[in-house]
């Protein structure tokens, strides 16, 4: 019984891989990724399409509020750094400065 799901997980993987040109957990990552550039872009307050300066103005911004010698936390700050730099790197590589 486990032999054969195992054979049609298998199988049902390598369909998807032929169908979208993905594996079937690739796929499900980059719905997750989705979601965390969602998460980022609402915390910085940009748009989808920002620009480099713009996610870096934000987050100068966020950081003046978020940081701790103004009352704010660590884990904001760390929150914000990861934020800025998940939405630098979806930039690719020919927009960082």
């Amino acid at each position: 019984m486990i032999e054969r799901l195992a054979v049609l997980a298998a199988l049902g993987s390598l369909v998807v891989r032929w169908m979208t040109g993905q594996w079937p957990w690739a796929l499900w990552q980059g719905r997750d990724g989705l979601a965390r550039e969602k998460r980022a872009r609402v915390l910085l307050g940009v748009a989808r399409n920002a620009a480099r300066e713009d996610i870096i103005d934000a987050h100068r911004r966020l950081i003046t509020r978020v940081h701790p010698d103004r009352g704010g936390s660590s884990d904001a700050v760390h929150e914000a750094n990861d934020a800025r730099d998940l939405l630098l790197e979806r930039l690719g590589t020919q927009n960082r400065g």
